[in-house]
């Protein structure tokens, strides 16, 4: 069977939704970015699953520069001082650009999965048809050794 680790089909490596995510987030709250890191790691899209948070530091950094957030430091009594984010004026436009942006997305992608449901659903029905001893056959052509 494929390995489908790492494979975008999977639903990682949207690195460019991270940006709309910042955003949401700053218009939330302002954050530091170790808390930023958080929040995108708990967010539906990342699963628990962590960001790179240098990426993460590079999108601030590139918002930064285009003044979608500004940062201000926050010296601590104790512990290191942390960098905050703020979102700006600009960055809320940005972030309903995103958010249209998104819509449009969403259009496109139900279109994709539905197409797909009809063509996949037929296949199973097709397989389905074809009765338990064909499948097991066809599987252990298909995959190495045979099926598991």
């Amino acid at each position: 069977m494929t390995d489908f680790d790492g494979c975008s089909c999977t639903g990682i490596n949207l690195d460019k939704f991270i940006q709309p995510m910042i955003l949401l987030f700053l218009a939330e709250q302002d954050l530091h970015g170790y808390g930023l890191t958080q929040k995108i790691m708990n967010s539906p899209m990342f699963k628990g699953e962590k960001p790179d948070p240098t990426g993460v530091y590079r999108f601030l950094k590139s918002m930064e520069n285009r003044q979608f957030v500004v940062s201000t430091w926050e010296l601590a009594e104790s512990g290191p001082p942390k960098k905050i984010y703020k979102i700006t004026a600009t960055g809320m436009t940005c972030l309903e650009t995103w958010i249209d942006t998104l819509r449009d997305y969403v259009k496109s992608i139900t279109s994709i999965v539905s197409a797909a449901d009809g063509i996949l659903g037929a296949r199973i029905t097709s397989k389905l048809a074809e009765g338990p001893a064909r499948r097991a056959k066809t599987a252990k052509q298909t995959i190495p050794g045979g099926i598991k």
